[in-house]
C-alpha cells in the first residue's frame, strides 16, 4: 500500500497545484473585472485546494518514508548538470516561499473578511505573486522530478 501511495500521490499533488494555479489566475482576473463575489469564491477555493494539497503532500512524505526509508525523492545524479542547476534553482526558493504562503493567504483572507479592503489590496500585492510563484514552481518541480528526469 505504501509503495502505491508513494508512487501515486505526487501526480495527485501536481493536479491540485495546477488547480490552485488556475483558481488563483481566475480570481485575479475576476477582481480586475469588478467581480468581487466571484473573486472571493475562487480565492477561498484556491485556499481550500491548497490546504488539501498540503495534507496530501505531507501524507506523501509519510508514504515515501514507509516505502523507501527516505522522506524525499532525490533528483537523479545522472541528470545533465544544467537540469540539476535549474531544478535546485527552482526548488530552493519554492520551498522557502512555500513556508510563508499559508500565513500570507490567511492574512489576506482575514483582512478581506473583516472589510479591510485597502489593507487587503496592499497585502495581496505581495502575497498573491508569492502564492502564484509557489503554485507554478510546484508544478515545475513535479515535472522535473517525476516526468522529465524520472
Amino acid at each position: 500500500m505504501w509503495d502505491a501511495l508513494a508512487n501515486y500521490l505526487p501526480h495527485l499533488n501536481a493536479a491540485l497545484n495546477v488547480t490552485a494555479t488556475v483558481l488563483l489566475a481566475m480570481g485575479l482576473w475576476n477582481i480586475k473585472n469588478g467581480r468581487a463575489k466571484k473573486h472571493k469564491k475562487l480565492m477561498l477555493n484556491a485556499f481550500l485546494v491548497s490546504i488539501v494539497f498540503l495534507g496530501f503532500y505531507l501524507f506523501h512524505k509519510l508514504a515515501l518514508f514507509q516505502s523507501t526509508g527516505q522522506w524525499n525523492r532525490s533528483f537523479p545524479s545522472d541528470a545533465p548538470q544544467a537540469a540539476r542547476i535549474t531544478y535546485f534553482s527552482i526548488l530552493i526558493p519554492h520551498i522557502l516561499l512555500a513556508i510563508a504562503v499559508p500565513f500570507l493567504a490567511m492574512r489576506a483572507i482575514f483582512l478581506a473578511k473583516n472589510g479591510r479592503i485597502v489593507a487587503h489590496k496592499k497585502w495581496v500585492r505581495f502575497a498573491f505573486p508569492v502564492w502564484m510563484y509557489v503554485s507554478v514552481t510546484g508544478v515545475l518541480v513535479y515535472l522535473m522530478l517525476y516526468q522529465l528526469y524520472a
